[in-house]
C-alpha cells in the first residue's frame, strides 16, 4: 500500500490562506506536496467593538425570531468578544432559544462548538442559497438579525429582507486586512508566470481579491488571469468559485459537498488521479 506521504509526492501547491495556514500546508506536506506559502489576508476584530457589544446586548435582551449566520468566523469572534466583557454565557442562552439559520457547513461547525446546532441550513452556501431557503418562511415584521462576512454589507440579502418587510438587526465583529508583504505575492506571481505551480488553493474570496489587486498595481491582471488558466486553481466551495468566475478565472477542483480543507486536499489528490481511496479517514471532513 502506498504510505499517505507519498500522495501528492512531485505536486507544488500555492495555499494563500492566512486564517488556518498551517492546518492547510500540514495537510498538504503529510502528502508529500511541495508547498508555496503566501498569506495574502488576515482576520481582525472589529476596530471598534462598541457597536458589536451594543448588538450582543441587543441580542442578550430581546432573541431575534430568527439569526442568519453567515460564518463560522463571525460567530467565534461574536462568542469571544462576549466571553471578553462577561457576556458569553447570556449570549449562549440567548442563541439556544432562538431560530437559526447557517449558511453552510463551517458556521454548523461554530455552532457545535458551543453546543448548539442549527435550525435550519440554507439550500447552498451562498447568498442565494439563503434567499432561496428564507423564501418558504414567514419573514413580514420578523426580526432578523444577520451576522456579516466581514466588511460586506450584502445588499443583495439586505434588499430581500426589506422586500419581505423584516425587520433587519446586522453586526459585522470582523475585518479583513491585507496581511502578506507585497514582496511575496509578487513572488507568487513569477511563479504562475513561470509554471512553477500545478495548483493554487483558494479557500476565501478576499484571497481572490488581494492577489488581483496587486497583479493589477503591477500591469499583471490579464497576464495573472491567463497563468491562472494553464495552472489547475483549486476553491474551497462555490463562494470562493463564484468569486473567481466573476474574474473570468476558471475552476478545476472543489469539493462536491463538504466545503473544508480537508475534503479540499483529497479533491486535488483525485484531480492529479491519486485519490487514498484505501486510506481509512482521509475522505472524512
Amino acid at each position: 500500500m502506498t504510505k499517505l506521504s507519498n500522495y501528492l509526492q512531485g505536486i507544488r501547491v500555492a495555499v494563500p490562506e492566512s486564517r488556518q495556514l498551517d492546518t492547510m500546508v500540514q495537510l498538504l506536506e503529510r502528502r508529500g506536496a511541495t508547498v508555496f506559502r503566501v498569506p495574502l489576508v488576515a482576520i481582525h476584530d472589529a476596530p471598534d467593538p462598541r457597536p458589536v457589544l451594543a448588538w450582543i446586548d441587543r441580542f442578550i435582551a430581546s432573541p431575534p425570531d430568527l439569526f442568519i449566520i453567515l460564518t463560522g468566523e463571525g460567530l467565534r469572534r461574536l462568542i469571544s468578544l462576549a466571553g471578553k466583557h462577561g457576556r458569553q454565557e447570556a449570549l449562549v442562552s440567548a442563541l439556544s432559544g432562538t431560530r437559526l439559520l447557517c449558511r453552510g457547513p463551517k458556521p454548523e461547525r461554530a455552532l457545535r462548538e458551543i453546543g448548539l446546532k442549527a435550525d435550519i441550513q440554507a439550500s447552498a452556501p451562498t447568498t442565494e442559497g439563503v434567499i432561496v431557503t428564507l423564501e418558504d418562511l414567514l419573514l413580514p415584521e420578523q426580526r432578523i438579525a444577520v451576522q456579516l462576512y466581514g466588511e460586506d454589507q450584502n445588499l443583495r440579502l439586505m434588499d430581500y429582507l426589506a422586500g419581505r418587510k423584516a425587520i433587519v438587526d446586522t453586526v459585522a465583529p470582523y475585518i479583513y486586512a491585507d496581511d502578506a508583504e507585497e514582496q511575496r505575492v509578487i513572488e507568487l506571481l513569477r511563479l504562475l508566470e513561470g509554471n512553477a505551480l500545478d495548483v493554487i488553493a483558494f479557500t476565501s474570496q478576499p484571497q481572490v481579491r488581494r492577489l488581483l489587486q496587486v497583479a493589477a498595481k503591477y500591469g499583471r491582471e490579464e497576464a495573472l488571469k491567463q497563468d491562472l488558466g494553464r495552472c489547475c486553481v483549486a476553491a474551497v466551495g462555490p463562494v470562493v468559485r463564484e468569486q473567481l468566475a466573476c474574474h473570468g478565472i476558471k475552476t478545476d477542483i472543489m469539493p462536491g459537498q463538504a466545503f473544508f480543507m480537508k475534503p479540499l486536499v483529497t479533491e486535488i489528490m483525485r484531480h492529479f488521479g491519486r485519490h487514498p481511496s484505501t486510506v481509512e479517514g482521509v475522505d472524512s471532513p
